[in-house]
């Protein structure tokens, strides 16, 4: 299978899967909280997943172009506004979450970096001299 049909195929998927995704996401920091509001990991391991992947999925969808940063930033920036939103649904407003995000959506967007620049090395390796 060659490299860019797979490379496609993920771009086309984060495209179509972001905001569902993104909708997920909103839906779970706000619905009502069923756990006790001390520190779990397990929770904060839940907002990093969740903002690993919104960024990941960004940045193969925009192809690590530099408007991405942006984008990124403008995650780490909603994730923290949710924090906030939480506090008047019932939900405790947590800075180990927001951190949490922002750590995930760095690394997101870092893992979609390299995905991309891994393929356009092996892209470049196979053009014609």
């Amino acid at each position: 299978m060659p490299v860019s049909f797979v490379i496609d195929l993920l771009r086309r998927l984060s495209v179509w899967s972001f905001w569902p995704g993104l909708l997920i996401v909103i839906w779970g920091e706000l619905k009502p909280s069923t756990s006790n509001p001390q520190i779990h990991l397990w929770d904060k391991l839940l907002h990093f997943t969740a903002y690993f992947g919104l960024a990941l999925m960004a940045t193969l969808a925009m192809r690590a172009r530099h408007p991405i940063a942006w984008v990124v930033f403008s995650l780490i920036l909603f994730g923290g506004v949710l924090e906030i939103v939480q506090s008047f649904v019932g939900r405790d407003a947590e800075v180990l979450d927001e951190v949490a995000n922002t750590i995930g959506a760095l690394t997101g967007w870092a893992l979609g970096w390299a995905i991309w620049m891994l393929y356009d090395k092996l892209v470049g390796m196979r053009r014609p001299a």
